[in-house]
């Protein structure tokens, strides 16, 4: 016979190694690669869309083009800014998946809509900012299931897939509108949204441990994790801090305002084609990511972090020079291999923060920027609308037909909001200038080391994520970079 098997009863500790081991075991079955795919299928689906969008937004608003552009970016913005705190709060409580699949359903939604009722689309569009947080969601998700010194690798993954989407889809959307017309572009930009949100569903595993929900279920979400005014709050406390805010406000401002317009300008009042706007993308595009990851080591090696910083400035600056006067398509494409260069400037803004910031102090630094930026995203649309409409820069004025000759007549300046983003910028170099090096604390280089990866993560047009430290993950904002969108 079998001697029995002694039994005993099962103590508080044994559930506690029980529940870690299938926390562990949960945690190996969500990948980095779950997060590629949902961000490539995503904005994928909106780059296909790119010249399309041009030709919807000028039919449906032929005057006050680009105010109305801005203030529907606008508005997409700012509500991202405001709803982003929340709902990375409730993320943490109700998992990520959840609200992965919220974002990007909202975020998709206005595409099928865009030649049924283009009024409806826009509408979405500016609605949808409520819920298009997916960056946020998407580095919440990859912090959960990657060690800290694998975070930099796998946030300059994603990022590195935001830009590969955009630098390949507006050129075959591009193709199909010229080919088959704008519908097709727009059924099969919303068949990849099906295909997102499916994917979502069916195959991405939730990645936030059974443990950390089931511990945080019930508890109250304060005003301070949802204020998303918070971090902004927290200023003023640092003074070095405050220099390396002051300057990102300053150079992103005009930075998200030309995202929202800039396309539209070049399809209308420099008369690029279709195929050269999307061809323009993906110049730009690549050359950033190799400015990025070649250039950007190279510099940071030989001149140091705030002399990067500085550099990165003077190239946005005297691109956003040439863009406000420039009346010719040289000029754009020649501004737009420095738009390449520009693109230093807040990966190196990533990597000054980590060496200024007391190491106590990191992840509140990392979120007062996060949340400028969102800011930024929302009062840069709407800003360069409103410069556009002041200076009487309207499509009706700048007719194809009219001639090259009478339109170079008329606008002396034909990028006003440009030259003030380059006014903007020139402030953020004179601020730029007296942030120091290094924090006064003794302890600055103690979070250097590990932090100096995210300074080579690759953004796509500038907007790529800042890594943080998963210990000050309760002081971090998150991240907005799909609002620009």
């Amino acid at each position: 016979m079998k001697a029995a098997i002694p039994m005993r009863r099962i103590g508080k500790e044994d559930l506690t190694q029980l529940v870690t081991e299938a926390c562990q075991h949960g945690r190996g079955r969500a990948k980095v690669t779950h997060a590629v795919v949902v961000i490539f299928l995503e904005f994928f689906a909106w780059g296909l869309l790119t010249t399309p969008m041009l030709t919807v937004l000028h039919e449906t608003f032929p005057r006050h083009t680009f105010l109305m552009n801005g203030l529907v970016q606008g508005v997409k913005g700012f509500l991202s800014f405001l709803s982003a705190p929340l709902i990375g709060a409730l993320s943490d409580i109700w998992g990520r998946k959840s609200f992965l699949l919220l974002t990007v359903f909202f975020t998709c939604a206005p595409i099928p809509f865009m030649r049924i009722s283009p009024w409806c689309y826009f509408a979405l569009i500016s609605l949808s900012g409520i819920f298009a947080v997916t960056f946020s969601v998407i580095f919440a998700y990859v912090a959960d299931i990657t060690e800290e010194q694998e975070r930099s690798t796998a946030y300059g993954l994603v990022s590195a897939t935001f830009a590969a989407s955009l630098v390949t889809s507006p050129a075959i959307g591009a193709y199909l509108s010229a080919q088959y017309g704008d519908s097709l572009v727009a059924l099969v930009a919303t068949v990849i949204s099906v295909i997102d949100i499916a994917f979502v569903f069916f195959v991405v595993p939730e990645s936030l441990p059974d443990k950390m929900r089931l511990t945080s279920w019930g508890f109250p979400i304060s005003w301070e994790q949802a204020d998303p005014f918070a971090s902004l709050r927290r200023v003023g406390k640092d003074t070095t801090v405050l220099l390396i805010c002051v300057t990102v406000f300053l150079s992103y401002l005009p930075e998200a305002g030309q995202y929202s317009s800039f396309f539209l300008y070049l399809r209308q009042v420099i008369e690029f084609s279709p195929a050269a706007i999307a061809a323009f993308i993906a110049m730009v595009g690549i050359l950033s990511i190799v400015a990025q990851t070649l250039f950007l080591s190279i510099l940071m090696r030989t001149i140091g972090n705030k002399n990067t910083v500085l550099l990165g400035l003077g190239f946005q600056l005297l691109q956003l020079t040439w863009y406000g006067f420039g009346s010719e398509p040289w000029m754009m494409w020649a501004a737009g291999t420095i738009a390449a260069m520009s693109s230093i400037t807040f990966p190196a803004v990533s990597a000054l923060v980590s060496h200024c910031a007391s190491p106590d102090q990191q992840g509140v630094a990392q979120g007062m920027i996060t949340g400028i930026r969102g800011l930024c995203n929302g009062l840069g649309p709407a800003l360069y609308g409103f410069i556009f409409f002041l200076f009487n820069v309207e499509l009706n004025d700048v007719q194809p037909a009219a001639g090259r000759s009478q339109k170079v007549e008329k606008l002396l300046i034909p990028g006003p909001p440009f030259l003030f983003g380059a006014c903007t910028v020139l402030f953020a170099i004179f601020v730029a200038i007296f942030i120091p090096e290094r924090h006064p604390s003794d302890d600055s280089q103690t979070g250097s080391t590990h932090k100096s990866g995210y300074a080579l993560t690759v953004t796509a047009v500038s907007t790529g994520p800042l890594a943080t430290p998963a210990g000050d993950t309760e002081d971090i904002e998150p991240l907005l970079q799909d609002s620009s969108m």
